[in-house]
């Protein structure tokens, strides 16, 4: 496995192992983690630039799970290196393993809309002409849940605004816990479904801006008051941000998020979702609960 150290990495290797797998991961440091305690870890250090490295990680594999990736960059070039360049060389180390996972993104569906999308199509094109019927392309939606550090802006202004800001009333984002996620790619590589797959909660429709922010204010325990926030707005604050980039920042919000925040439907379609796992998800309103709970527990919102 690769990304096992990342946001969803984590609860993928413990989701993994209790699936049975023994578990190999590429690392650039020690693996340790909480959620690793009474795990069996196997690790070879290297990144998704050393091809020995890589090599070994695939050496007598069963199934390889491909989660590394960036998700915010200095230079669109720094995406297509990683996301892309990275995707080629696992799939080329992977050769002779019999199933390969690839974790995308349910943004690779768009990839007119940023360098980041661009480049999640791209890793799944090369992985593809690579492995062709040995892959499984996994697209999760909007990926939340404790240590994340992309919804934090969203529980923070909701624990201290006093209206929140809804970026469009008519957009439907689709969401999954990652604990649910973690647990969906782990069934995907047992049960080997081939193709494209989307992952989402129970309700693939989506959410609407104003409900999304309305459970984040329950989640802290404050009333939901809203106002709508113009879309030149954001996309104003989004190319604000390019320019931080020169000074060697890499902004989350950028022009290119800015499209992606933006987009009208990221909902997932009943054919996107036909080799999808099945099982209980976590509720939004419990998933947000939870996330709330642990930022403030790890003090990365004030209580």
């Amino acid at each position: 496995m690769t990304g096992a150290t990342g946001f969803l990495g984590r609860p993928l290797v413990a989701a993994l192992d209790a699936q049975g797998f023994r578990v190999r991961i590429l690392t650039r440091r020690d693996p340790v983690d909480p959620l690793w305690r009474d795990l069996a870890i196997e690790a070879v250090p290297g990144d998704l630039d050393d091809r020995a490295a890589l090599s070994r990680l695939c050496d007598g594999a069963d199934v390889l799970v491909h989660a590394a990736g960036i998700v915010k960059a200095r230079r669109p070039a720094d995406f297509e290196a990683v996301n892309a360049g990275g995707a080629r060389r696992v799939a080329e180390a992977a050769r002779d393993v019999d199933h390969v996972v690839l974790v995308s993104s349910l943004s690779a569906r768009e990839p007119q809309l940023s360098p980041y999308a661009a480049s999640k199509r791209a890793g799944e094109s090369a992985m593809a002409e690579v492995l062709a019927e040995r892959l499984t392309i996994a697209r999760p939606c909007a990926i939340y849940g404790p240590g994340d550090r992309e919804l934090l802006p969203v529980f923070r202004a909701a624990a201290a605004l006093p209206v929140l800001p809804i970026l469009s009333e008519t957009a439907r984002i689709a969401m999954i816990e990652v604990s649910d996620a973690a647990r969906a790619v782990a069934d995907l590589a047992r049960t080997r479904p081939g193709g494209v797959v989307a992952l989402c909660d129970d309700h693939p429709q989506g959410y609407l801006w104003r409900e999304l922010m309305a459970a984040a204010a329950r989640a802290v325990g404050k009333p939901a008051r809203f106002i709508p926030a113009p879309p030149a707005i954001v996309r104003w604050l989004g190319l604000t941000n390019d320019f931080t980039r020169l000074f060697g920042a890499a902004p989350m919000l950028t022009s290119a998020k800015a499209r992606e925040l933006l987009h009208e439907n990221w909902a997932v379609s009943a054919a996107e979702r036909i080799n999808a796992p099945s099982g209980a998800a976590i509720p939004l309103e419990d998933g947000f609960a939870a996330t709330a709970a642990w930022y403030r527990s790890a003090t990365w919102m004030k209580q």
